[in-house]
């Protein structure tokens, strides 16, 4: 009985550290995110649209 209570608090104490590393993780990538200069999060919106594809190409010249 007694060894099984020991594993339970070895497992509390692991789920808690485990916790506390991705709750750390997200924190931290908030924590830039929110400090991100202005225009390096504009080139970050535009960043999908910088490179033509070919379907865009397509119905540019279609047009």
């Amino acid at each position: 009985m007694f060894r099984r209570l020991a594993l339970e608090n070895s497992a509390a104490i692991f789920t808690i550290a485990a916790f506390i590393t991705a709750s750390s993780i997200y924190v931290a990538i908030a924590w830039r995110a929110l400090r991100m200069k202005r225009p390096l999060v504009e080139q970050f919106e535009n960043l999908p649209f910088q490179t033509a594809t070919p379907a865009a190409r397509h119905e540019a010249d279609n047009s």
